[in-house]
């Protein structure tokens, strides 16, 4: 079955740094789009990043560009997401979602994303 394990969440001050890491399984990960979506209290879910199958076209939302990094490693099954200059409005639950046996154009959608791991917090303060 489908499996998305999120690590490297955590507290940090404004300005700082975190590394987010996805673990995937149960399907062909080098085929699928990847996505980071976040959720803040009281707010809709976000996509902050989109990564297609062959890791060398993302997209990001305007409000992390610059300063958030998605990578992917084909070979370990592992989406990356590198933040950097993190700020107080970054504080949310952080989800690694897939849209595996996608053809074409990643999707930029929230909604396309049909699998999703448990999240994990990231805290900017």
């Amino acid at each position: 079955h489908v499996q998305l394990v999120e690590s490297g969440g955590g507290l940090v001050q404004p300005g700082g740094a975190l590394r987010l890491s996805c673990a995937a399984s149960g399907f062909r990960f080098s085929r699928a789009c990847m996505a980071w979506i976040r959720q803040a209290p009281g707010k809709e879910r976000e996509g902050v990043g989109f990564i297609d199958i062959s890791g060398l076209d993302t997209f990001y939302d305007p409000s992390v560009k610059g300063r958030f990094a998605l990578s992917r490693d084909n070979y370990k099954n592992t989406v990356s997401l590198e933040m950097n200059n993190l700020k107080p409005a970054d504080t949310a639950i952080y989800y690694c979602a897939a849209r595996p046996e996608w053809l074409g154009s990643c999707p930029t959608e929230v909604t396309a994303y049909n699998y999703w791991g448990q999240g994990t917090q990231v805290t900017v303060s």
